[in-house]
Formats: C-alpha cells, structure tokens, sequence
C-alpha cells in the first residue's frame, strides 16, 4: 500500500507540473510523458528542474523544459522559440564577445522591471536607473548587479549594463563566470526577448518567460548545446 501511495503521489506531482506550464488556453502534455534519456542528463548533477536551450542555427535556438521525476525525466513543454547571442554560440564566455556560452549554469535569482510575477526564486524589482549590472574587468563588483547613481558608480558604467530596459522586464541570472574571472564575460540572462538577437544572453516570449519562472525553485539549472 506504502509503494502504492508512493506511485500516486508521483504521477500527481507530474500532472501539476504540467498544467503550470501548460500555456494559458492549452491542455496540458498527453501521452506518454516520459522523456527518456535527454542530453544533458550525465551534466547536471541533482537537478530536478532543467531548461534547456539547443541551437537550431545561428541566433536562434528552442528551449525544453524537463523535471525529474521518480519514473525519469519528463518534458513538461518543447520547441519554444528562443534568441540567443548574435554571434551563435560558443564553448565559453568571453567579455566582448556576442555569442552565448554552451555549458550547464545554475539560475540563483530573478530581476525585472516588473514586479515579481511569483517566482520561487530571490526576486529584485529594478525600480529606477540606478541599477546596474557591472561588466568593468578591472572592478571588484564585476559581473555583480550594484545599485548607485550613474556618477558615483565605483566601475565603469560604459562597460555595464544599466538594467531599466523592456528586455529586462523579467528576468533570469545565468551563473556564468562566477568566479568572476577577467574577461570571462558578465551579464548573461534569461530574458524577455525583443525579438532580436541578443549579447550572448537567453531571450525567448515574456509570456514564456513568466510560466517558467513561477515554476522555477532554487536548484535550477539552465543547460545549453549546439
């Protein structure tokens, strides 16, 4: 009966996942749910929740999301259109170029203009311009968001990111570099596209983004190949 319950539980637990992620106005996944054996499953340690982005050329990529289960990985949606770096992507990041890193990173916390749309992740609400995103090599707050007026910022803002722009209307922190190394790159996010493009960054539909964050929980990671 305990093994049983057990079961019960699980399934459960799969079909709420789904419907969270269902997009507003569709049935959630049917079918066999089970995903198999996806690529990044030897690369990404204990996580149960997976996003992951692979290249279709260029700049532009789809993401599937996957959550681990007792009965395996199940993708709860696939094929959602993605932008990545202008530059495609690339074995590692590197300050100044526009490609975007291949590899698995952690997603530790959220930010946004917007205020949080309830994700289980620590959430910033950027609620004015004087929050950065620090990309100045040469500074200790490197690859750090800061807080301070444009002229009395301790790095070099033309080398920043100020974070008050419509692609930042909700927002994702990558983990790449953060061991903050010189020239390792800084600021890359999953983000809310613009429909181009990006710097090397994650960028897909604000709808999408919103239904992915609420089911994100710390732990995640995002995984990303060619």
């Amino acid at each position: 009966m305990r093994r049983l319950l057990t079961s019960l539980c699980a399934v459960a637990c799969c079909v709420w996942a789904s419907l969270l992620l269902a997009p507003a106005g569709t049935a959630a996944p049917t079918g066999n749910p089970l995903a198999g054996t996806p690529w990044f499953a030897n690369q990404v340690g204990n996580a149960t929740q997976v996003v992951s982005v692979v290249s279709t050329g260029g700049s532009n990529a789809t993401i599937d999301i996957y959550q681990r289960t007792a009965a395996g990985w199940q993708a709860l949606r696939t094929g959602v259109p993605t932008h990545v770096g202008s530059a495609g992507m690339a074995p590692q990041a590197k300050s100044g170029v526009p490609a975007t890193p291949t590899g698995v990173y952690s997603l530790d916390a959220a930010f946004g203009t917007a205020p949080n749309p309830g994700t289980g992740l620590p959430y910033t609400q950027v609620s004015g311009p004087n929050y950065w995103w620090s990309g100045d090599d040469h500074s200790p707050t490197f690859n750090s968001m800061q807080m301070c007026q444009k002229a009395q910022c301790p790095f070099n803002t033309a080398e920043s990111e100020n974070l008050q722009i419509p692609q930042y209307k909700h927002a994702v922190v990558m983990g790449v570099n953060k061991n903050k190394t010189p020239g390792g790159g800084a600021a890359f996010f999953f983000h809310t596209t613009d429909g181009q493009p990006t710097e090397g960054c994650v960028a897909v539909d604000d709808a999408q983004l919103v239904s992915i964050m609420k089911w994100l929980r710390p732990g995640a990671v995002i995984a990303i190949t060619k």
